[in-house]
């Protein structure tokens, strides 16, 4: 019977050990989460280089930047109380369809969050803050 009780107690002590584990990892992975990144001058420019055209809102062969949008908001970078239908204010595209820019509206006027896509990479550079 004392075997027994030794047994028992090893598979506890196994199962609290890997628990605590394993909450290490979540809360390490948790606090490792990129945030949206802020654009710096240089990358900017690299993104601007042609021409830049507006395109449609209406038009969706645009890039899909709900995810991106999410991620800003959560890091409260763009408000929640602007409605979705109203947030997007210009898209533009340059002349190689390289790169998208994304204006969103901000509770400011005239303040904008402009988020830069990179469309062969298929994915957000980043964000910067435009005042018009």
């Amino acid at each position: 019977m004392a075997m027994h009780h030794y047994l028992r107690l090893s598979f506890i002590l196994l199962f609290v050990i890997t628990s605590f584990i394993s909450i290490y990892f979540i809360i390490k992975k948790r606090r490792n989460k990129k945030a949206p990144k802020l654009l710096s001058k240089e990358k900017y420019s690299l993104s601007t280089l042609e021409d830049m055209s507006e395109i449609s809102i209406s038009n969706d062969s645009f890039f899909n930047i709900w995810p991106y949008v999410s991620e800003l908001k959560a890091a409260k970078i763009l408000s929640n109380k602007i409605k979705e239908s109203e947030l997007i204010h210009k898209v533009y595209r340059n002349s190689t369809k390289d790169f998208e820019h994304v204006l969103l509206a901000t509770e400011k006027e005239n303040h904008f969050v402009e988020v830069v896509i990179d469309r062969n990479k298929k994915k957000a550079m980043g964000y910067l803050f435009l005042n018009l």
